[in-house]
């Protein structure tokens, strides 16, 4: 492997995963999303200032960072023929280079998101029938409480349980490697760390529900 070329593609990956689509949205209605909501360059922050329509696509586009990040180990010289364990720990690699983009973005002064839709689109790439329980649990706890946050904590504890349990140990234990165990979990514990002050005002009970209601005339900043 040639090991510089690798290096160039993890920058690639870093570098896709620092545009920051939820700021450079609100910088074209003449906001810093930053300074508004909960202050998260992040879709659930969008989805809070401008509503729905708003936070789909910008949603989208940091979930496919993460997608399309794990796709430039096509163009390294890590041949998908050799081990899984070093096949699947350099699509990790770019992954995490992606998903550090977001939340330290090189384009936005390092003020990003948390990285949940990107963290969501590397490992749909890696590892899709994990994730789409992931997004199972997430849908059904937030659809019960319309918290985003305990929505996202509940789907990243329960992806490495998929991934370790369920699929390592009894659906599909010969494709589950070592590597993926282990990055399942640190990815799990990197969302609740992101999420830490959700925690404290779930717990306090001052977290914001999210509405899907029409905001009236002159709420919000638009």
């Amino acid at each position: 492997m040639d090991n510089r070329l690798y290096v160039v593609w993890l920058i690639v990956a870093y570098l896709i995963g620092s545009v920051s689509s939820a700021v450079w949205f609100a910088r074209l209605k003449g906001v810093d999303i930053r300074k508004h909501g909960s202050g998260n360059a992040g879709a659930t922050n969008i989805l809070r200032v401008f509503g729905p329509k708003a936070a789909l696509p910008v949603f989208a586009f940091d979930f496919l960072k993460g997608l399309l990040a794990v796709q430039l180990i096509r163009l390294t010289t890590v041949s998908p023929f050799v081990s899984p364990e070093l096949y699947n720990g350099g699509e990790l690699a770019l992954g995490v280079c992606a998903v550090l983009g977001h939340i330290f973005p090189i384009f936005a002064s390092f003020k990003g998101g948390k990285g949940v839709a990107t963290i969501a689109g590397v490992l749909m790439a890696i590892s899709p029938l994990p994730m789409l329980i992931a997004l199972t649990v997430f849908v059904t706890v937030f659809a019960s409480t319309r918290y985003v946050s305990l929505g996202s904590i509940c789907a990243a504890v329960s992806f490495p349980l998929s991934v370790n349990f369920l699929f390592g140990m009894i659906l599909k234990p010969e494709s589950t490697g070592v590597t993926l165990k282990i990055f399942s979990v640190i990815a799990s514990i990197m969302i609740v760390l992101t999420h830490r002050k959700n925690i404290g005002r779930l717990r306090k009970g001052t977290e914001n529900r999210i509405s899907f209601k029409k905001k009236s005339k002159g709420e919000g900043v638009l």
